[in-house]
This record gives structure tokens, sequence and C-alpha cells, in this order.
């Protein structure tokens, strides 16, 4: 467990999808077998804005547009990692999974355990997720808790541009396949709703942030929030406006999902224990879940009150913006959860 990671180099600020680019084009520059492929990630920039200016400084042939094809280029990166490359492929939205889990959670989490460990598949699956711009039930679904659920790849979802970049980089050197999991609502890009957070201080060179590590953005003696990506956003602005009513929030951003740093959740909560746990995927089985289980599988004695999560119900996320607010776990939601623990 660490605060804030920092550098020995100068930072600058930079919005995440910036410290995302940043990332990929400082491994491509030093190793000619990382290579980007998805849709609308050449010309266009990435809808996210994920490979701007890639395309013009590294050409077509390792910035790689794809047609509509998610099957097909996911399988295309898993045979080019196999066999040596080290693939990032954009699978556009999260929630086009369901077109293409076979090659996710069939060929790219199980190869090495098929082959006995003789086989790598050091790849990065890049996708968006999130929620809270009104894009449906089909476009704005987080589901780290989906591809956590099955073993064999590493899941991480960075809350700032300092860990975007630092993620990044360790995902693309890691030898196993890395799903790299970007909320829109962290990116930063103008057209977006504002949150200032989003652009940040970014170690100016090799930077890299550990897989499997948590951070602990804001600490805090009376209760322990736990969360990741937009809602660790969500989090700190309750803790700065509780603290200004004598309420110490400590908050603890996951950063990475596989591996989890339980010792981080299980540190944090010896000290205050109390627990909230925020989570913009699902109620039920999953990542909330598992974060109150590692208290009560360890010693459920360092509990003072219940564990109170505040997650997405279990329904397609609306449309309609005020459904949609009311659904995620925005910072009202977050409050009142806390209040309830300290009562």
């Amino acid at each position: 467990m660490t605060a804030t990671d920092t550098s020995a180099a100068p930072t600058r600020r930079l919005n995440t999808s910036k410290a995302m680019v940043e990332a990929i084009a400082a491994e491509m520059e030093v190793n000619s077998e990382v290579f980007y492929m998805g849709e609308d990630v050449g010309a266009y920039g990435g809808i996210f804005g994920s490979t701007t200016g890639l395309l013009e400084r590294f050409g077509p042939s390792r910035i790689i547009d794809t047609p509509i094809s998610e099957t097909a280029f996911i399988g295309l990166g898993i045979g080019a990692a196999v066999e040596g490359m080290r693939p990032i492929v954009e699978l556009m939205f999260a929630d086009f999974v369901g077109v293409c889990l076979d090659q996710i959670y069939n060929h790219m989490a199980k190869i090495h355990y098929f082959s006995g460990g003789n086989v790598t598949v050091p790849m990065v699956l890049t996708t968006a997720v999130g929620g809270g711009y009104s894009d449906g039930g089909q476009h704005s679904q987080t589901l780290w808790g989906t591809f956590a659920h099955l073993p064999g790849m590493k899941v991480v979802a960075p809350s700032n541009p300092a860990d975007a970049k630092g993620l990044m980089t360790a995902a693309i050197r890691d030898d196993s396949p890395v799903v790299y999991m970007f909320h829109k609502g962290v990116m930063g890009l103008p057209w977006m709703a504002k949150n200032p957070r989003s652009i940040g201080p970014v170690p100016d060179g090799e930077h890299i942030v550990p897989i499997g590590r948590a951070a602990i953005p804001r600490e805090g003696t009376d209760i322990t929030v736990v969360t990741l990506s937009l809602s660790v956003h969500h989090a700190l602005d309750v803790a700065e406006k509780l603290a200004g009513e004598g309420t110490s929030v400590e908050v603890i951003d996951l950063r990475s999902i596989v591996p989890l740093d339980r010792e981080a959740i299980l540190a944090s909560v010896a000290k205050t224990g109390l627990l909230v746990v925020v989570d913009e995927d699902y109620l039920s089985f999953g990542l909330s879940g598992e974060v109150a289980a590692t208290i009560t599988d360890v010693d459920p004695g360092l509990l003072k009150a219940p564990v109170r999560r505040v997650a997405l119900p279990d329904l397609p996320i609306p449309y309609a913006h005020g459904l949609e607010y009311a659904a995620l776990p925005r910072p009202e939601r977050i409050e009142a959860a806390i209040r309830e623990v300290l009562a």
C-alpha cells in the first residue's frame, strides 16, 4: 500500500488521455514489437483520445485501424502476443465484450495455463467503461467484476493521469494479459462532463505504477472508503466535505482489481474499524462483495459496524439522465452511506 506514487522526474499537468498516449508512445519508441489496434484508433485518434497523434508518429503498420470485427482483431492480437509481440488492442466499450468473450476468456486468459507455463501472452486489452453520459445500457457499464471473475488476466483501472501513465507502462511490459479499463469520466476530454481531477501532475520520463498495489489519495482515521476509478473522485469530494464537520475519511484507490491489494484494505480497516465500499459495477456477485469478504474472511472483529456497499443496482443502466444519476454511486449516495455507518 502506498500514497500516491511519485517520481524523482519533473512533473507536468496532463489529462488522463494524454498521459495514456505518452506511455504508449514511449514504449513503442523503445520496443518495435509494441503496436496498437482497434476501431477508430488511427486518424480519429480513438474516440476517447487514447491514441491521438500516434498514427502520425508511428504509421499505419503499428497504429492499425480495424473493421468492426472484435472477435477477429482480438484474436489477431492474441496470436501476435503468442509469437512474441506486445500488442495493445482496444475494445471500444467494455459492454462489447459479449461479441468476443471466447477470444478473451478461452484464449487470451488461458493459453499460458494450457501450455503448462511455456507460452506467454503479453497483451494489453484496453477498454472504456462507465456511465453518466446518457450512453444507455449497452455503452455505460464498468464490468471489471466480470473480467476479474475470469482467471488468467490482470485487471487495472486508473483514476488519475499519473496512474494512467504508470499502469499503462506496467501493463505493456507485463508478460501476462492485462485488461486496462479507463473510465470516460477521468479522461479529461473537453466534450465530456468536467472533472477537475482528470487533469493532474504526471512524471516526465519513465513512470511505472506496480500492478496490484493500492494507493491512499487521502489518509484518515474515522472510516475507510475503498473504491476505484471515477468513484475515487466522488469519494474525495465527500471526504473533503465531511472533513469540515470533523470527520476524517480515508480513501483507498484500488487501482488494480486483479491482483487485489487485500493488505491495503485490511490495514486501513484495522485503523478505522469502519468500511464503505463504492463500486460503479453491479452490486451482486462483484467487487464490492469481494472487498467486504476480504475483511470477514480474515478478521471480522476488525469491524465496529457492518460494511455498507454503494454500487450500481442490478438493473440495466437507464438512458434518461435523471434515472442514470439516481442509479450510479454518486457523491450523494456515498455521503449517505458514510453517515449511516458512522451513526
